[in-house]
């Protein structure tokens, strides 16, 4: 059948490039279509594994992906990568030489790369991140590596999409001495310590382990890695560890606990985002609303009242 016969989602499940790249496009900008292609595929999705990676800006995030993307394709495993940082380079925000790293990839038809703006999201992920990995799931890619933006509390929500979660951090930043602080070390299953080289190196993994040993003790010991992704050193270690991650929460059966919990989020995160967005546009124009937050402002009402007000009346009219 000529690809002009062909449904998008058909093309999609071919693993048509284009297709996928229409089918992000559709989802990120909220058109029905997109939505109703999401849902005619789904039943295909599931089979990737999807590793997500967090870390403070200048970690060295995205050449980690690239390296690993070169070691997956080697071993001829299709590869999506998701970055949801505006200051990565697959949105020309880095160095040349990331560009240039990366440049090796885009030409390969096992490789689909794709920049999503955050779009002010907290947790750093925008609200279609996990419909895009869904899509990329769906065409049969068999390895889907998302990079969100920062390492703050904000940006803990990358655990909402991923089945493996790598955090990855730099010795010598303060940023990644923020990454110490309690809430966000809970969050990797993989820690990564990049640009390995330099002399801080030893000191920072003492840290880390120091933080870790004041964590509950599970099954899973999370492994700290020390990699120089621009040489491509500690890259076959890290996905071992990677491996051997996915290994243990398959023995555990908890792959299908972390994925019913991911999609139960992400429900609510639709839910949440599209209830928010009716709700701004049915009182924008609302006077008795305006007025509330007038009064807001000259501190004659508390914001906590406000809202439990504007719920209330919104109830009512529903």
């Amino acid at each position: 059948m000529a690809d002009s016969e062909r449904t998008l989602a058909e093309r999609l499940l071919a693993g048509d490039k284009r297709a996928l790249a229409r089918a992000i496009s559709l989802v990120e900008n909220d058109d029905p279509e997109g939505w109703a292609l999401v849902s005619e595929v789904y039943p295909r999705t599931g089979r990737a594994a999807v590793l997500g990676f967090t870390g403070p800006p200048g970690a060295g995030k995205s050449t980690l992906l690239a390296a690993l993307t070169k070691l997956e394709r080697a071993r001829e495993n299709t590869v999506a990568v998701l970055s949801v940082d505006p200051s990565s380079p697959f949105t020309h925000g880095a160095l040349l030489g990331d560009r240039i790293r990366l440049s090796d990839h885009f030409l390969d038809p096992g490789v689909f790369i794709r920049s999503m703006a955050n779009r002010g999201a907290l947790g750093g992920l925008s609200e279609a991140a996990l419909q895009a990995a869904l899509l990329m799931d769906a065409s049969g890619r068999d390895v889907i590596l998302l990079e969100t933006v920062g390492v703050g509390q904000a940006e803990v929500d990358v655990i909402d999409h991923a089945d493996t979660v790598v955090l990855v951090l730099m010795p010598g930043s303060g940023d990644s001495i923020q990454a110490l602080k309690a809430g966000v070390m809970e969050i990797p299953d993989v820690i990564v310590v990049n640009k390995a080289e330099h002399p801080l190196t030893d000191t920072m993994v003492r840290e880390i382990k120091a933080v870790l040993a004041l964590g509950p003790r599970g099954g899973w010991q999370v492994p700290i890695v020390r990699t120089e992704a621009v040489r491509g050193h500690g890259i076959e270690e890290l996905s071992e560890k990677l491996a051997d991650h996915r290994a243990y929460i398959h023995a555990e059966g908890t792959l299908s606990e972390r994925r019913r919990r991911n999609l139960m989020n992400e429900v609510l995160a639709i839910a949440t985002f599209r209830m928010r967005r009716e709700l701004e546009a049915s009182l924008r124009d609302d006077a008795a609303v305006q007025e509330l937050l007038d009064r807001v402002v000259t501190r004659e009402i508390d914001p906590a009242s406000a809202a439990t007000t504007i719920l209330e009346r919104s109830a009512v009219d529903s």
